[in-house]
C-alpha cells in the first residue's frame, strides 16, 4: 500500500526524497520504496522519519480504518 501520508508530509516541508534520506541515514531509493509501498521500514527508521517530519507514528504509518 502506498504511503501517501509520508509523501504529503515530506512535500509539505518542501523536502526532496534525497534530503529526507540524508537526514534519516538511508538511500533515496529506500524513501522512494517506502512511499511506493514496496518496502516495510524498521521501527527505528519509522521513528527517525517521524522526528524529521515532526509527525507521530500514528500519523504516518498506522493504517487508516
Amino acid at each position: 500500500m502506498k504511503n501517501l501520508r509520508l509523501k504529503a508530509a515530506r512535500a509539505g516541508l518542501d523536502l526532496s526524497q534525497e534530503e529526507l534520506a540524508r537526514l534519516t541515514g538511508v538511500s533515496r531509493q529506500t524513501i522512494s520504496a517506502i512511499e511506493k509501498g514496496d518496502y516495510n521500514p524498521t521501527i527505528s527508521l519509522c521513528i527517525a522519519i517521524c522526528r524529521v517530519l515532526g509527525k507521530t507514528l500514528d500519523e504516518l504509518f498506522w493504517p487508516v480504518e
